[in-house]
């Protein structure tokens, strides 16, 4: 049995939290049980995929009091679970180590997504110890490819991956239950990095790499061909063969074989996981953080504490109105994005085509991350 075979990477963890999606079905209100979001909208790469460009808005400024109050706010409301994922990499702020710390304290469960580039080693200790999982977000196995896809130095593969085994070392020092794990974004063009991509897994000694699409915006911005993802199936299916029992390899299929497609219209996912721009913006999803989509946008962290937003009509008015025939994923907003898969069962919930599991069976690792 694979130590990862109780990890959820394709699809969604809403059955282990029914009280709150019981209480959305009633018409309350309810807080968020994930939040994704960055804590500056800065990158040190400028990956050829990278969804962040398309999503510029008014920055603020994120400082540590603006964090920490975020983060204070989110445990009081009921919130979960933070992940530092969102459109900045977050390792550009100086806040990153005590935010983290911060949040810990405060209860709740903390992940991180980042290119590993700015990681400090005499951090990655006291920093592992409060995470729930480190993701390492890296599309391409061979240093060339590395510097071409992600948009720098050969030399940044190098730091990366001692970085990565540096955390592995430590983990398995002292025992900590973090998860490690590697994201390829694929793009068609990727193909001849997805063999190379489960080796390195598996030779680093992560917990798991996963492979995943790549989203784009309304107006294919991007140029994403979703009808090639297809001709990868048998690569794919020989990357999963890599897995053993120590590092599970893993594929998105439901949203790789998509071919783009949403099956529902309205988006009810953002009440559960919602996600702030590093810039401190809190929009519905990233996908709506940009300027041009501002009739979405609630407000600032930076100028009105998450609490006050999170209660404000303003909050609410905006949900509704993505829930609201008004609204049509299919035409007014990116493929695939972070509530895909929440969006799907809720949506079929909704219209009694799927049900909330009154046994949902053992629960899974990072449940808060829905």
């Amino acid at each position: 049995m694979l130590i990862m075979d109780n990890l959820i990477l394709d699809g969604h963890k809403l059955n282990w939290h029914r009280d709150r999606v019981e209480a959305w079905l009633r018409g309350e209100r309810i807080a968020p049980i994930t939040m994704d979001c960055a804590l500056t909208r800065r990158c040190t790469y400028r990956c050829v995929y990278c969804y962040g460009q398309l999503q510029a808005n008014d920055e603020k400024r994120m400082t540590k009091d603006v964090i920490f109050r975020f983060l204070d706010d989110a445990a009081e409301i009921g919130v979960k679970a933070i992940s530092f994922v969102s459109d900045g990499e977050s390792t550009c702020s100086p806040h990153i180590y005590d935010a983290i710390a911060r949040g810990k304290a405060n209860g709740l469960d903390m992940a991180l997504g980042t290119n590993g580039y700015l990681l400090k080693e005499e951090k990655l200790e006291e920093m592992l110890s409060c995470l729930s999982y480190l993701r390492f977000n890296i599309s391409a196995a061979e240093p060339k490819r590395y510097a071409e896809i992600m948009g720098c130095k050969e030399d940044a593969f190098y730091k990366v991956l001692g970085i990565i085994k540096k955390c592995a070392q430590i983990k398995k020092d002292k025992g900590l239950g973090v998860t490690l794990g590697l994201q390829m974004v694929l793009m068609p063009d990727f193909k001849d990095q997805i063999i190379p991509m489960a080796k390195l897994g598996r030779e680093l000694g992560v917990d798991y790499v996963v492979i995943k699409h790549c989203s784009d915006d309304e107006t294919g911005a991007l140029g994403v061909d979703y009808s090639k993802y297809d001709e990868l199936s048998d690569l794919l299916k020989e990357a999963e063969s890599y897995s053993d029992d120590k590092t599970l390899i893993k594929v998105k299929w439901s949203k790789i074989l998509s071919k783009g497609i949403r099956k529902y219209h309205q988006c009810f996912g953002p009440p559960f996981i919602i996600q702030l721009s590093g810039s401190g913006l809190v929009a519905p999803c990233g996908m709506l953080f940009n300027r041009k989509y501002k009739k979405y946008h609630i407000g600032n962290i930076a100028d009105t504490p998450f609490k006050e937003l999170w209660k404000s009509e303003r909050y609410w008015e905006v949900m509704n109105l993505i829930a609201s025939p008004e609204f049509d994923t299919k035409t007014m907003c990116g493929t695939l994005c972070l509530q895909d898969r929440v969006n799907e069962f809720l949506w079929d919930l909704k219209r009694g085509d799927a049900k909330l599991k009154q046994n949902p069976g053992q629960k899974p690792m990072h449940a808060n991350f829905i």
